[in-house]
């Protein structure tokens, strides 16, 4: 009842109904985190807007597709969630956010990004998990501080070799995606401490034991014929993750039958 309630109010533009869905926002919380999510928010409470010296503002869970010009007044923003809205592609004015570190859009339906993006020279983590992406965003390539990415659960195929440049970056999250083959540029990418492709269609691994700064790799449900090697230190998950590389090479004649039968149970998951 709570909720439906809500997504009334959300249409009603009244003072009464917004103090409803958000409560008072008269002052600066002590704070200075806003925290509105799963308010069935339809537009955002212009308010929020005049709290110049916030510096998180949590909008997930809601039924946002735009925002409006004034939060580009919110200057001080370090973090912002907009993830499971219904954004289809990022409001510009985010891109004016120039303290931004952390920034979650996940389960929205965006397919691309804005050149802008690359103005938020300070994001060290960005969330981009289930949306419509079906080619990797290349204004990514110029978030020179990224250390963390996460693009799971999208449509992207390949990486761009653009990617090494980001040497800030620890982390990369690439789950249920398209890749057919284990990135090549990540091959280069020495300072990568965590790398998760899993649930992709990668059929055969490089080995992975120059990257001396790796510290996991998660490569689970590929229909893969071999297990990345890795360095001393490092863990994998995955198919014969707990094997040692002897035991792998013995393992490889009578894989074809067993790979056959995963790659049917994978299918029957997913489908």
């Amino acid at each position: 009842m709570g909720n439906v309630m809500r997504s009334v109010m959300a249409f009603i533009p009244s003072e009464r109904c917004q103090r409803f869905l958000v409560g008072d926002l008269k002052e600066m919380p002590f704070d200075r985190t806003v925290d509105l999510s799963s308010r069935q928010l339809r537009r955002l409470p212009s308010p929020v807007c005049v709290f110049g010296e916030l510096i998180k503002l949590y909008l997930s869970d809601n039924n946002l597709n735009s925002l409006p010009p004034e939060v580009q007044n919110l200057r001080k923003l370090q973090l912002l969630a907009l993830d499971f809205n219904c954004f289809d592609e990022l409001p510009e004015v985010v891109c004016r956010l120039t303290h931004l570190n952390i920034l979650y859009l996940g389960n929205n339906r965006l397919y691309r990004l804005p050149r802008e993006l690359e103005d938020l020279k300070e994001l060290n983590t960005l969330w981009l998990e289930t949306n419509c992406f079906t080619h990797f965003p290349q204004v990514v390539c110029e978030l020179s501080n990224l250390k963390t990415l996460h693009l799971g659960y999208n449509q992207i195929r390949s990486l761009p070799q653009e990617l090494g440049g980001l040497l800030e970056l620890r982390s990369i999250w690439l789950a249920g995606n398209q890749l057919s083959d284990f990135p090549s540029v990540l091959l280069e990418m020495q300072f990568l401490a965590v790398v998760d492709v899993d649930r992709n269609k990668i059929r055969y691994f490089p080995r992975l034991s120059h990257l001396q700064g790796l510290k996991l790799v998660i490569y689970d449900h590929n229909p893969c014929v071999n297990a990345p090697v890795i360095a001393d230190g490092a863990r994998r998950v995955g198919r014969w993750a707990d094997n040692s590389d002897e035991e792998e090479d013995e393992d490889i004649p009578k894989l074809p039958s067993e790979l056959t039968a995963e790659l049917k149970e994978v299918q029957t998951d997913e489908g």
